[in-house]
């Protein structure tokens, strides 16, 4: 049966509620092991939901007799829980909860096959959705983004960071840079669904947290709970796409067979693998694919599968403690890693490098890496994205940098601005 409510209308309904989340998994992107299911999450969250890893197993576990997701986000800012000596003095022009989770009051899943379920709609709901109106006024403008490290500084940090490796302080770490602008007036919905058609990913997402904003096109998992399997998918190594066919392959086999970027994605497979060695049955992670690559409308990514079978008992929050942040967004060994992110970085990353998804009430879950993504707190007018690399010791700083701007370019064609000089 095809659907009868449209998505774009419906999160254009359900942005107005204090708590929305919504899911969606681009049809036709690069996905192995499948994506996002496509959901839509409102809520009034009348009690307070759980703001820690340790207060999020038993609230989870109160929430039983509900049939519904369980709608969650977590910062880059909950490593300073998993590990205590961690923090950030950084300027923050955010301020999302470190962690936040809650029972959505109404909520709609679009199946693969045109099913549409819905839950807790009442009749003038639905009057409301059909009513909600799209934006065909042009968008406002943007003023050109600032960067929180500018080129020569990041440059010097890419340096630092390889004598650092050569100093045998970390092997990999992944250095990231803020782009802001203040002052700014947005529409988060008309913005996303824009994103959405500019970048179309398989785990992609919209989260509203009272007056701030996630507008995410992530193509990256970092986790999910399917019955008796955990499966991470860490992404390193990326390529821009060509311009022809044969370009297009030329630059598939360039990263395929690039030394520095296999080098990278191994590392952190490796660092992946021991994580998740802490919640599993002995002897039974496994790396069923390493460096498969995968096309995205502007780039190339190297994607590698590792699994296991977690042990008996093993909880949401267990999971967390012994997996994030992801190896991806840190590099390794992961506490040195982010103790230096600490030293050369600007900015803190805010929902950047942490995660949204959802968790089942029996116990499955999915949680996304949040990177390419605009962060908006809509009360201030602070617009926010963050990209970042690997770095290594093979790393030349110039290259590092323009990989950094090729994952901003969906943003900024999106924004329909420039990174001022």
């Amino acid at each position: 049966m095809t659907p009868t409510v449209s998505p774009a209308q419906a999160l254009r309904w359900a942005a107005q509620f204090p708590y929305c989340a919504y899911y969606v998994p681009a049809v036709g992107t690069a996905a192995p092991g499948g994506a996002f299911a496509h959901l839509l999450a409102v809520g009034t969250e009348a009690e307070p939901g759980p703001v820690s890893l340790a207060e999020l197993d038993a609230w989870l576990a109160a929430q039983a007799g509900s049939t519904a997701p369980r709608c969650g986000l977590l910062t880059y800012d909950l490593k300073n829980e998993v590990e205590p000596p961690l923090g950030s003095q950084h300027p923050d022009g955010l301020h999302w909860p470190a962690l936040h989770f809650f029972v959505p009051d109404k909520w709609l899943r679009w199946h693969p096959d045109g099913r549409l379920e819905t839950h807790g709609l009442t009749a003038d709901d639905r009057r409301a959705i059909d009513a909600a109106t799209m934006e065909d006024a042009p968008a406002a403008p943007v003023p050109a983004l600032r960067p929180r490290l500018p080129r020569a500084e990041y440059l010097r940090a890419v340096e630092a960071v390889r004598e650092d490796i050569l100093s045998g302080e970390v092997y990999e770490l992944n250095l990231c840079q803020e782009f802001f602008a203040e002052n700014v007036q947005l529409d988060p919905v008309d913005t996303f669904l824009r994103l959405l058609d500019a970048s179309p990913t398989p785990f992609a997402g919209f989260y509203k947290w009272q007056d701030r904003y996630l507008l995410c096109a992530s193509p990256e998992r970092f986790l999910r709970r399917d019955g008796d399997q955990l499966l991470s998918q860490p992404i390193k190594g990326t390529s821009r796409r060509g311009g022809t066919p044969e370009e297009d392959e030329q630059q598939r086999q360039r990263l395929l067979h690039d030394e520095k970027e296999r080098a990278e994605n191994l590392m952190i497979v490796d660092l992946v693998r021991n994580d998740l060695a802490r919640v599993s049955r002995p002897g039974t992670v496994q790396v069923p694919e390493l460096f498969g690559l995968y096309p995205f409308r502007h780039v190339w990514q190297m994607i590698s599968t590792v699994t296991s079978q977690p042990a008996p008992g093993t909880t949401l929050a267990d999971t967390l403690r012994a997996t994030f942040p992801m190896g991806s967004m840190t590099g390794a060994p992961k506490i040195r890693a982010m103790q230096l992110i600490e030293q050369y970085e600007r900015a803190r990353r805010g929902l950047y490098s942490g995660s949204i998804g959802y968790a089942w009430p029996g116990g499955d879950f999915d949680l996304n890496v949040v990177i390419r993504s605009l962060q908006y707190r809509q009360d201030t007018g602070y617009l926010s994205f963050q990209v970042g690399s690997a770095i290594t010791y093979d790393s030349v700083p110039e290259r590092e940098y323009e990989e950094c701007l090729l994952k901003a370019r969906a943003l900024l064609e999106v924004l329909g601005t420039a990174i001022s000089a």
